[in-house]
């Protein structure tokens, strides 16, 4: 059976919401000078705000695969939904900067979220190319690089530009994201295929297996 054609706008605002929406992950690290400047945060400061945003993304990947929300839910509205939690994370970052313990708690939740923009892109670019997948992911990743990269452009580009405009204007970037992925592109084929929920007695032997493996040096079960 020929896969159906894939209309040829759906990459383009797949890459460009992707580069949107993935803006935000160095919204803060590109005005950490200025703020550093300002209220006198010291220089480890901008790594701990990077951990905290990373830790988010990981507990936000395992909580979207284990949950299988883009599986449940449409892929399409989870990429909207997020981007537009993740550009008011950055708005409250921003309003609250002043508050290096809320500012961590921000950039965990942005960090969150963010498991719902660059992976679920990657799966509604595997629901379109059943043909040709390995091209759109190359392109994604790409705009994955370009696009976590932005806000330091942006700095280097207006290097007189305000940090709070600088800031606003990622998140800006990523509803803008959002709202083009989810309105520029429609349902993709077998978007609804049923979801088969996880085995979590399967996820329990394989734990025990793993004991057993590290604690005699074989495994039984697995042979």
């Amino acid at each position: 059976m020929t896969p159906p054609t894939v209309p040829r706008h759906i990459l383009p605002v797949l890459v460009a919401a992707q580069f949107a929406g993935t803006s935000l992950w160095f919204a803060v690290n590109a005005v950490m000078p200025d703020l550093q400047r300002e209220l006198g945060w010291a220089a480890a400061a901008v790594g701990t705000l990077t951990s905290a945003l990373q830790l988010g993304f990981i507990l936000g990947t395992l909580v979207f695969a284990l949950l299988a929300i883009a599986d449940r839910y449409s892929a399409r509205a989870v990429f909207l939904v997020c981007a537009l939690a993740g550009a008011a994370c950055t708005v409250g970052a921003w309003a609250m900067v002043r508050q290096y313990e809320a500012l961590l708690i921000w950039r965990f939740a942005t960090g969150f979220f963010l498991a719902g923009i660059y992976p679920v892109g990657m799966k509604i670019a595997a629901q379109w190319y059943t043909r040709g997948l390995g091209g759109a992911l190359g392109l994604l990743i790409g705009a994955l690089v370009l696009g976590s990269a932005s806000a330091h452009a942006l700095r280097a580009v207006g290097d007189a530009l305000p940090w709070p405009t600088l800031m606003l204007g990622v998140a800006a970037l990523a509803a803008i994201g959002g709202l083009l992925l989810f309105f520029g592109t429609s349902e993709p084929p077998g978007a609804h295929a049923r979801v088969t929920t996880l085995q979590w007695r399967a996820l329990g032997t394989v734990a025990r297996c793993w004991a057993t493996s590290v604690t005699c040096g074989s495994c039984t079960r697995c042979g």
